[in-house]
């Protein structure tokens, strides 16, 4: 064989190798993820039976401070490294596969439709959602690259925004929960919740299982990315907010297994808005603003994220008499967004 045909085998095989070994790494990286972020349900769900918290803070600030742990361990570290888009894009493009992630389940799931069987607190939650999202695009349309001991004015305002929104949220829940009787739903046949000391063990340890295997799953996906040839703001949309978005699946799944709706809507629209959030530190890693770096193309992706969070909040507050297979019309209208929002970030990459 002549040499040159010899070198291009040569590469080959090893291209092929180093695509193998990412894969896997890919595979078991998952894996823990999925395995913690089962265990992270069951024990936010009881830190916030014990503390009296409820559940729609536990899911919006347990687990979804959890559950975005990958995002903000992996965009510090692309902050770092000068990967705005990629950054900007894991963190809008996540909050797009988790509303996908809800409505999803929400087809699936055998009963009421969930996402209009939760208490009006969800729609708070999502309108925070969306008020945060709306920040970050209008500082997306409108850079300033000043910034403040290493933050740009953006992600401040967020962080302002998301604080005043969380205490709304609170005490909105204890007004209702005051007001209404306690409703036993269908965890009422489930195991007891463990105690309060071993939950809280077990969410710190279910917590750093996914931080540290996070980077991991990120640096495989990033790598299997590269071959493709794709820009940095659709690989950021879509493969990186795929991976990130695993543990917000799995707590998901299993919260709405458990009965535990309020844990699961909360979930998803809390990681939504701690997204925006993780601006504040990943904006600190990056060498300026990070928003005024990223591409014009992520405001189409923040203007899709409210659109769609928009129908999910219909969705919260629409009450149908009876449930139609498969065409339940909030959800699939969610679903048709999303994937038409992806379709256009790629188009325009």
């Amino acid at each position: 064989m002549p040499l040159d045909g010899q070198f291009v085998l040569t590469r080959r095989l090893l291209e092929g190798t180093t695509m193998a070994v990412l894969i896997l790494q890919f595979l078991i990286a998952a894996a823990v993820i999925v395995l913690a972020g089962a265990f992270l349900t069951r024990y936010a769900d009881a830190i916030g039976e014990h503390t009296g918290m409820g559940r729609t803070v536990a899911g919006l600030v347990l687990l979804a401070t959890a559950t975005s742990l990958p995002e903000l361990s992996v965009d510090c570290n692309l902050a770092r490294l000068g990967s705005a888009n990629l950054a900007m894009g894991d963190l809008l493009g996540s909050s797009l596969l988790n509303l996908l992630i809800l409505a999803v389940l929400d087809l699936l799931h055998r009963g009421a439709p969930v996402l209009s069987r939760t208490a009006a607190a969800h729609a708070l939650s999502a309108t925070m959602s969306v008020a945060v999202t709306a920040v970050c695009l209008i500082f997306l349309l409108v850079p300033i690259t000043g910034t403040w001991a290493g933050i740009g004015p953006g992600p401040i305002v967020l962080a302002l925004v998301y604080l005043f929104g969380l205490r709304l949220v609170y005490f909105d829940q204890q007004s209702a929960s005051a007001a209404a009787p306690k409703e036993l739903g269908p965890l009422g046949t489930a195991p007891p919740l463990p105690p309060l000391g071993r939950s809280i063990i077990g969410y710190l340890v279910c917590t750093v299982a996914i931080l540290i295997v996070a980077p991991f799953l990120a640096h495989a996906a990033e790598g299997i990315a590269d071959a493709t040839g794709l820009g940095g703001t659709f690989v950021g949309t879509t493969l990186v907010a795929f991976c990130t978005s695993l543990p917000e699946l799995v707590t998901t799944l299993a919260a709405l297994r458990a009965g535990a709706f309020d844990l699961a809507v909360g979930n998803i629209f809390g990681s939504n808005t701690f997204n925006m959030v993780i601006l504040l530190p990943v904006d600190a890693f990056y060498d300026g603003s990070l928003l005024a770096a990223a591409s014009p193309t992520h405001a189409v992706t923040a203007a899709c994220t409210i659109l769609v969070t928009s129908v999910a909040v219909l969705g919260l507050l629409y009450r149908p008499e009876k449930r139609y297979w498969l065409i339940e019309p909030d959800a699939a209208l969610v679903i048709f967004l999303v994937l038409m929002s992806l379709g256009l970030v790629y188009y325009m990459r």
